[in-house]
């Protein structure tokens, strides 16, 4: 064992190497539209995603009537064996116009192992969190974060965390074995599809 370990070394392997080598394999084989024909297949999953959301959850017509705009990321998927991660693709909604995409990703280690999928929204409730979102280079989301509600729809106050917060996030739709899902730490980073 000992001698496989160095072996394993020597190539510049580790553990830790090879067990976010299998966590990023267990992602990269989850349907997130990774190679879906330009940007209709992430359209059509947006406008799905938007019609669950707001017949499931009545709190966010009241959110996305009040927005600049909103991220639509319909399919994150997050895979972790010890060391994990998760990708999703997206679109930047405007005025109900499509008109940017982005990918979300997170990576993350510590005690962790299962599977799961979700989608979530950003509401970008003032011009300047959207103009700050849109001109970063990756935006990152923060501790700071507002959730308006879990998964189950019970409401955190979305009335009330909207008066303090510029950006408001909402998770649903989760099916897997990870306990919970946050976006906390998420990269949205421009792409083309």
């Amino acid at each position: 064992m000992d001698q496989m370990d160095g072996a394993a070394r020597g190539r510049g392997m580790t553990r830790r190497s090879v067990l976010a080598l299998g966590g990023a394999a267990l992602v990269a084989g989850c349907d997130n539209g990774v190679g879906s024909p330009g940007g209709f297949v992430i359209d059509q999953r947006v406008d799905r995603t938007l019609a669950f959301m707001t017949e499931s959850y009545p709190a966010a017509v009241s959110l996305r009537d009040k927005s600049a705009g909103l991220l639509v990321m319909p399919l994150v998927t997050e895979a972790a064996v010890v060391a994990g991660g998760s990708y999703g693709r997206g679109a930047l909604v405007i005025d109900d116009a499509k008109v940017d995409y982005y990918s979300a990703s997170q990576a993350s280690v510590g005690l962790q192992i299962g599977a799961q999928q979700y989608a979530h929204v950003l509401f970008f409730l003032t011009e300047g969190a959207l103009r700050e979102f849109r001109t970063s280079s990756g935006w990152a989301a923060g501790a700071d974060l507002e959730y308006a509600w879990n998964d189950r729809g019970v409401s955190a106050g979305a009335d009330t965390v909207t008066i303090f917060s510029p950006v408001v996030a909402t998770v649903f739709g989760q099916s897997g074995a990870l306990a919970a899902a946050s976006i906390e730490g998420t990269k949205y980073s421009r792409i083309i599809p």
